[in-house]
């Protein structure tokens, strides 16, 4: 039911004043080809029937802080609610982009300290904390890689190699930057295949684009030698950092040799994520590639924070003002209050608690991969397929009867009938093993009706939509 199916004729959820005798007449500046000629089609409820109305369809939303919400690869850990205090603090979430510099060092001071810690956390030289999403992070990485070899004067090189178990968005990036993707494919193990890399590099390659761990939940092991492969061919080397949630304080992506890095803040540093809020996706460089870095940047001079501009060979701006800033706030609150040692502890949560989750689902649901995982696993499906008839799909419709948000599922796409699960460090063991026996009574249910399955969701507000039809012809207004 909508708003608009509860009106009454009549009534009303306010009652505005007459309006007094000023002794004057008021005019209206409006021009006249604005002013409605009829009443605006606005429901006729009372306020309390409002309150109820959007109360009631906000519950309806699954979030991670009304449950689990074990979506693989993307990091639906909690937000604490100290680090949205801090960024609504009055100095914070009041301030206008145009103010002057000396108005607001203390927001620029916290995006040098930020910029500053990102550096330490990745083993890179400098940061942009413009990019307003990983996605775009991947863009403006794309456009930094297009630029260094203009300026080096080698525009053959017009390729981006991608693996096959990449996020969907590197080979889209990398197309919007105007390159050729070319993908290598991942070994047995599930991580990229040398022999095929070595026959794909040449003087056409500008960057390899590299997640690791990658999103089968796999450390590339074999990344060092990724690396020289790389670099003796001239090639730049990407990092994808949607998964450093799993090696922070243990591994960087500096260190392995990259060369451009982006981080999800509101993945890794526990800002909203998604539709919860805007995103962060920082770009990070080595010293070769700093004066390319997106302008403004923010520096400090010995005595005043500052936005720098005079960057010539900067690639410009790459979003309005200097970034969502108050995911930033969030994110550097998120550092502060871990500190070091809180951002090691919080990867080995991260591992633990996905090789547990592992070890309890596996003997229901094959995994894809048998080895110790990182921060999440793939489950293969296809037995389910065999034996009773019932598809990956067909699971993650009756969790949400469970009211439990199902895992990423399809992806990625070198695994049949995946279902991807990342548990996150914030999940207690109680938590887990709930998951697990919810798994248990669904495969159970698979076993003796699977019927039950196939025809979930029951008992949500709606049951099963049509998927692709509500992808491209979405009802998106109520008339």
């Amino acid at each position: 039911m909508t708003i608009f199916d509860q009106t009454v004729e009549g009534r009303t959820g306010f009652r505005l004043p007459e309006e007094p005798d000023y002794g004057f007449e008021i005019s209206n500046d409006l021009p006249t080809h604005l002013i409605r000629e009829t009443p605006a089609a606005l429901p006729q409820v009372s306020e309390l029937q409002v309150v109820r109305h959007f109360s009631g369809l906000s519950r309806k939303n699954h979030s991670v802080d009304s449950g689990f919400y074990p979506l693989g690869s993307c990091t639906m850990k909690y937000n604490p609610k100290m680090n949205e205090e801090a960024a609504a603090l009055q100095g914070f979430s009041q301030l206008h982009p145009y103010q002057e510099e000396n108005t607001i060092q203390g927001a620029l001071e916290l995006m040098y300290n930020l910029q500053n810690s990102l550096c330490e956390i990745t083993g890179m030289d400098a940061f942009s904390l413009q990019p307003a999403a990983g996605a775009h992070g991947e863009l403006v990485g794309m456009l930094l890689v297009k630029k260094f070899f203009q300026l080096k004067g080698e525009p053959a090189r017009t390729k981006i190699i991608v693996p096959d178990s990449a996020h969907g968005t590197n080979p889209a990036s990398a197309m919007m930057a105007g390159y050729e993707v070319v993908e290598v494919p991942s070994n047995r193990e599930g991580r990229v295949d040398l022999t095929s890399l070595k026959l794909l590099l040449d003087n056409t390659v500008a960057a390899i684009m590299l997640t690791n761990p990658n999103t089968v939940g796999l450390f590339e092991r074999d990344i060092c030698e990724i690396q020289k492969l790389a670099h003796d061919n001239g090639t730049l080397l990407y990092y994808d950092g949607a998964n450093l949630n799993a090696i922070m304080g243990y591994a960087r992506p500096g260190d392995m040799g990259f060369d451009i890095v982006h981080l999800n803040l509101h993945k890794t540093f526990s800002t909203p994520h998604g539709m919860g809020g805007p995103g962060s996706g920082p770009v990070g460089v080595k010293k070769e590639l700093m004066e390319l870095l997106p302008v403004p940047r923010v520096d400090f001079d010995g005595s005043k924070y500052l936005l720098k501009y005079d960057l010539p060979d900067s690639i410009g701006k790459v979003r309005s003002f200097y970034g969502n800033f108050g995911v930033l706030v969030r994110a550097y609150a998120y550092i502060k209050t871990m500190g070091s040692d809180g951002l090691k502890r919080a990867s080995e949560m991260a591992v633990l608690n996905a090789n547990y989750l592992k070890c309890l689902l596996e003997k229901m649901i094959p995994a894809a991969y048998s080895e110790i995982c990182k921060h999440e696993f793939v489950l293969k499906g296809s037995r389910l397929v065999a034996e009773y008839g019932v598809k990956t799909l067909d699971v993650a419709k009756r969790l949400l009867d469970y009211g439990v948000h199902p895992p990423t599922i399809y992806f990625p796409l070198i695994v049949d009938e995946a279902l991807m699960i990342e548990p996150t460090e914030t999940e207690t063991k109680e938590t887990l093993d709930s998951f697990a026996a919810v798994i248990a009574n669904i495969i159970d249910e698979a076993r003796e009706d699977p019927s039950m399955l196939k025809s979930a969701p029951n008992n949500t507000v709606v049951g099963r939509l049509d998927e692709a039809t509500a992808s491209r012809k979405p009802k998106t207004k109520w008339f």
